[in-house]
């Protein structure tokens, strides 16, 4: 489990970071919702904490545009107490709201019980890519998309290795089992079919050369 910790202040930067690294999660930081938003684009987090008072752009505004990319279940930390604050972020759709001076240990029981709840669902998403594993679909803009159990496969293996170079050995392994022979246009051919399913998004399935492809969502 990955998480993403923005706060303008170092200290409860460090502080969440060490109770999340202690507890086995990985832990990255950032400063402000600007950087947030450019980690967000490059990484996959299982759970985003943001602050809502900081430098240059406010946890709200930081939390709408990462939206518009990526779904990821969020914790709102703010010094301030007010109602219209909580309402305000819970129709943003964070899944809690803590306030300052907050207990390290408490937010850590509240971020077990958000990823445990997450860890339930069978729905892998990135930017407007939607994969359930229990329906087997594949959703793209909110439109189910049809693919062959080969592509949704594929598609999956990429999403999950998101930002990994794969090559074409390691997705046959992956998608087909070691006594599979298939040579590089086999994959290549596979490939592209997926590219053309995935529409004004193929460009995310990129060609590493000499080494086979990897999964870098793009935003349209």
């Amino acid at each position: 489990m990955r998480i993403l910790v923005c706060d303008d202040e170092i200290l409860i930067r460090e502080l969440i970071s060490d109770y999340c690294l202690s507890e086995g999660y990985e832990c990255d930081t950032a400063e402000d919702g600007d950087i947030a938003i450019s980690l967000c684009k490059k990484n996959n987090y299982d759970l985003l904490i943001m602050d809502i008072m900081m430098p240059r752009m406010d946890g709200f505004s930081a939390i709408e545009e990462i939206q518009k990319f990526k779904n990821i279940p969020t914790i709102m930390l703010s010094a301030r107490k007010e109602e219209e604050d909580k309402l305000q972020g819970f129709d943003a759709g964070i899944e809690d709201y803590v306030t300052k001076p907050f207990s390290p240990k408490e937010l850590m029981a509240r971020i077990k019980v958000i990823l445990k709840r997450y860890k339930k669902t069978d729905t892998i998403c990135v930017g407007n890519i939607q994969i359930n594993d229990n329906s087997h679909e594949v959703l793209i803009d909110g439109k189910v998309i049809d693919m062959t159990s080969t592509q949704f496969k594929l598609l999956k293996l990429f999403v999950q290795n998101d930002g990994i170079a794969l090559s074409r050995d390691k997705i046959i392994e992956c998608i087909w089992g070691y006594d599979y022979e298939a040579d590089d246009r086999t994959i290549d051919a596979h490939i592209k079919l997926l590219r053309s399913k995935l529409g004004k998004y193929r460009d995310s399935i990129k060609t590493v050369r000499n080494v086979g492809y990897k999964f870098s969502y793009e935003e349209k």
